[in-house]
């Protein structure tokens, strides 16, 4: 057998595998697939997609610590990687490492875009990247709330101190230090109140929502008629529904959408001040 063929011979061995460890993933065999898997890589260990496929078995079996393993040497293999991005941030979200694995996600996300912008994958990854960016912003919000409260009771407490030692030091004119203190506490409730209020939940700005699901945008594109809609949602009504622009009813193709930037950074920096928003119902 020549050197080609005995490569060949190796890597039809290694793809039987896989279809092997397809075949057992599929029937719930976890153990088995990631054993097929195992050998598809021993026989091959440059093809991202075996450690791919046995990052999901190991995902399965909530193994994180084997699911970021095998989805960082994916990467190695293939920067490109949509799934390897994707479980590295589930894995990192795991463990509590937010930061890192909102960027994985962040990343799993634009490839995903990139290949398919209306395809499940790409909504299942938005669906976990914005319940990780709720998770941390009510991490951060949690923290803000006990340090500005431990902050107020602070201020309180030192505004109480100076009209006790005021009234011990001043003769006749009690009633308007109590009166100053009183304004005092109320300015200083009112402060706290109003840096409390970034933190809590509101409406969503019509403008920063598609006309059609009512959701915040998260790849806003803008038709001729001037109207925005979030990508995916318009490109399956011109698909599922007909090729024409739902408010206006003039014909629309997929050609003439054109991302809307403005919007999408507008809707960037306001997720950036109201975390609470990423919150799905």
């Amino acid at each position: 057998m020549t050197p080609t063929a005995a490569v060949f011979a190796v890597e039809k061995q290694a793809e039987q595998l896989r279809q092997d460890g397809n075949t057992y993933f599929k029937k719930d065999r976890f153990g088995a697939a990631i054993e097929a898997y195992t050998e598809a890589i021993t026989l091959c260990p440059n093809v991202p997609i075996y450690w791919t496929n046995r990052a999901l078995c190991h995902r399965k079996r909530n193994d994180w610590a084997r699911v970021e393993e095998d989805c960082r040497r994916a990467i190695e293999l293939d920067s490109n990687s949509v799934k390897a991005h994707y479980m590295l941030g589930l894995a990192l979200l795991q463990k509590q490492e937010f930061s890192d694995g909102v960027k994985a996600l962040e990343k799993a996300l634009d490839l995903g875009r990139g290949a398919d912008p209306t395809g499940d994958t790409v909504e299942e990854i938005w669906q976990e990247l914005a319940k990780a960016k709720y998770l941390k912003w009510e991490n951060e919000s949690t923290k803000r709330s006990w340090d500005l409260q431990e902050l107020k009771n602070a201020c309180e407490a030192a505004l109480t101190e100076k009209h006790r030692l005021d009234v011990s030091e001043m003769e006749g004119l009690i009633s308007d230090t109590r009166e100053s203190n009183a304004k005092q506490l109320q300015e200083v409730n009112s402060v706290f109140r109003k840096a409390a209020e970034e933190d809590m939940p509101n409406e969503v700005p019509d403008h920063l929502c598609c006309r059609i699901s009512l959701d915040i945008f998260r790849d806003p594109v803008i038709a001729p008629s001037g109207i925005t809609y979030e990508r995916a949602v318009i490109l399956d009504h011109l698909r599922k529904v007909g090729m024409f622009d739902p408010v206006t009813r003039e014909p629309l193709h997929e050609s003439q959408l054109i991302p809307n930037l403005a919007i999408k950074e507008a809707v960037q920096a306001y997720l950036m001040k109201h975390g609470w928003a990423y919150k799905m119902d």
